[in-house]
């Protein structure tokens, strides 16, 4: 049964409530707080209003400048909302990532302007992946500061971060191919370098053992001045990484196979 509004703002107000009696530590609580502005409360009853939100859950994860709550959409189907928080988000950082990319070029560089205008680019992120095959939390709208996307987990608990799983050797090459393969795909097919990517920020998928790329609010255009040195960063990333499994693979031949639009594996002869 869908919930009035009025049941929207007790269960956050609920939650907030529950947070301050699980959370001894203020800092944890006042983080909590800060993401339910008035502003958010608004665009929350705008998404329910719209009949995206049925229901809001509990935090699946907190960062610093966003937190991730579980949600239920029409039908019970399973939600990640992400809240991107405008008094406390650090911005010299997002504006590193914006300033450069010719879909947000005219944005005005207010804090309030920058978190809406990251949440919006997440979002149209996820979905060039999403059109090009790569896995990634399908996005299914945004709202002001708030990014609503398909939930990634089993049971309302979320896949487990890279970081957080020991895989066999198998498995481990199987996840490095995939993941070097959707850098290819994001940089040929959706002009997109990932700009964050590590052991961080992809899933594992416990079922499948398939990786899942996820924050991308990062991600840039191929245009962007800085794309050449946030693909090699990721490349970095992943290549250290996976050296504990025995996956010795050269960055810089790695590097050319991501941005040579030639079908062929990559190898260290590059």
């Amino acid at each position: 049964m869908t919930k009035t509004i009025e049941d929207k703002i007790k269960n956050i107000d609920q939650l907030i409530d529950s947070e301050r009696k699980k959370q001894k530590d203020s800092e944890k609580i006042k983080v909590t707080e800060n993401v339910f502005d008035e502003a958010t409360l608004k665009a929350l009853y705008t998404l329910s209003k719209k009949g995206i939100i049925e229901a809001l859950g509990g935090p699946i994860s907190t960062g610093k400048e966003a937190n991730v709550f579980f949600a239920e959409g029409k039908q019970h189907h399973s939600l990640a909302v992400k809240i991107y928080r405008i008094t406390t988000s650090t911005f010299n950082s997002m504006e590193d990532y914006i300033i450069g990319d010719p879909r947000f070029k005219d944005i005005r560089h207010t804090k309030k302007d920058i978190v809406i205008a990251w949440t919006k680019k997440e979002y149209r992120n996820l979905l060039r992946a999403v059109e090009v095959g790569i896995k990634v939390p399908k996005p299914i709208i945004t709202e002001r500061n708030i990014l609503v996307m398909d939930f990634v987990g089993k049971d309302e608990k979320p896949y487990p971060l890279l970081k957080d799983v020991i895989l066999e050797e198998e498995i481990a090459n199987k996840v490095f191919d995939i993941i070097i393969n959707y850098v290819k795909k994001l940089y040929q097919n959706a002009g997109l370098v990932h700009g964050d990517l590590s052991e961080y920020n992809v899933l594992i998928d416990t079922e499948s053992m398939e990786p899942i790329l996820i924050d991308m609010g990062q991600s840039v255009t191929l245009e962007h001045p800085k794309a050449d040195q946030f693909l090699r960063r990721d490349i970095q990333n992943i290549v250290r990484y996976f050296r504990k499994y025995g996956i010795k693979t050269g960055e810089n031949g790695l590097y050319l196979f991501i941005t040579s639009d030639k079908e062929e594996h990559y190898n260290d002869s590059y």
